[in-house]
């Protein structure tokens, strides 16, 4: 029997609860499709830095490299730590691990509506593929005579051949492997995200890269479109989109567009990935950590079981990431259980229940 380590950092607000659903959602399906799952918790959070001054303990990479994957449920407060120093933990464990593809799916499934009336399930089925380890997110810059009226901040983008390569490939790569799946989207075709019109180094540069490895891909079609128009063209003709690859900052910004278009951030989740398996990857929910909603159990936690669904998928269970997605579909498609996002008034717990029995009564 395979067996499977897993690392859970449930983090703040609402990141028990639904970890809880993704606990419930592994163990569903490791006992219908006969592997082992063993989970390890870890209490990293702003709660912790409050008590210690920091976010994670220092040999906390060294501890996450034992697992084979990690679920993060959400990280953040602003009431109790600064956002900007609560997120830090989550871009060491990014860097740490080169998790240089961020994965984000956007599928709007039946039964789920969405506040963009173009958003359809058929017309809604795109992945982005954010590079995720530099670019805008690097953290190179510094404040300069802060305090006086000469102070100024500098923030610098890095952006290094490897980086934009790999992060491109990938996303030609996923592009070639859902026309082969049959995606409903349009098949074979990788939109390259910039605005290499006004940044004229970082993303001439970035288009360098897109264009270098477009011509290892004759069987893909390319597009490009400036990350401004881009937001316009995804609510005016979500249809038109397959796969689009996006720096660090670009990225960030349209897959939280891209949420709403699959009804909200209550059905996003995300992977951060290291493709070649040197190190675990890490798989969350994108919705925030809502702290009033904290202890209310009324956040969807399709986000949570999506998130589970691809973690399956990349160690290797891909059978059981199947069957997850069908238990989604089907659970959504009848609209008996519908959560507060939803127009609805059904729990955390009713939501995630109903997918477990869907996984059960398909076993």
């Amino acid at each position: 029997m395979k067996s499977h380590r897993i690392a859970l950092i449930p983090g703040d607000g609402v990141g028990v609860e639904i970890t809880e659903e993704a606990v419930r959602v592994l163990d569903t399906a490791s006992d219908i499709h006969g592997f082992d799952v063993s989970t390890e918790s870890f209490d990293w959070s702003c709660d912790r830095y409050l008590e210690t001054g920091s976010m994670m303990p220092e040999d906390a990479l060294e501890v996450l490299s034992g697992f084979d994957s990690i679920f993060l449920g959400c990280i953040g407060d602003s009431n109790k730590v600064e956002d900007h120093i609560s997120l830090q933990m989550l871009l060491a464990i990014r860097k740490g691990f080169d998790q240089y593809v961020n994965l984000r799916p956007i599928k709007l499934y039946p039964g789920v509506s969405s506040p963009i009336s173009t958003a359809t399930p058929e017309t809604v089925d795109i992945l982005v593929i954010r590079e995720n380890t530099e670019g805008e997110y690097s953290g190179v810059g510094g404040f300069f005579k802060r305090g006086t009226p000469d102070a100024f901040a500098l923030q610098t983008g890095v952006f290094t051949w490897k980086g934009c390569e790999r992060a491109i490939r990938y996303g030609f790569e996923a592009a070639r492997k859902r026309s082969k799946l049959g995606s409903s989207a349009p098949v074979g075709r990788v939109t390259n995200c910039t605005k290499s019109n006004a940044l004229n180094y970082s993303m001439v540069f970035w288009d360098e890269a897109y264009d270098h490895v477009a011509r290892d891909f004759p069987d893909i079609e390319t597009d490009m479109a400036l990350v401004d128009a881009l937001t316009m063209w995804l609510v005016k003709n979500p249809d038109f989109f397959d796969v689009i690859v996006a720096s660090n900052l670009f990225g960030d910004i349209i897959t939280d567009l891209g949420a709403m278009l699959q009804g909200g951030m209550g059905f996003a989740a995300g992977g951060n990935v290291n493709p070649e398996g040197d190190y675990p990857s890490m798989f969350e929910p994108i919705h925030g950590s809502a702290p009033k909603y904290t202890g209310q159990r009324v956040v969807n936690p399709i986000a949570t079981i999506e998130a589970v669904r691809m973690m399956l998928d990349n160690i290797g269970e891909s059978e059981a990431a199947d069957h997850i997605q069908t238990a989604i579909a089907a659970t959504l498609g009848t609209g008996q259980v519908r959560t507060r996002d939803m127009g609805g008034s059904s729990s955390t717990v009713e939501m995630g229940s109903a997918v477990v029995g869907a996984m059960r009564a398909t076993a």
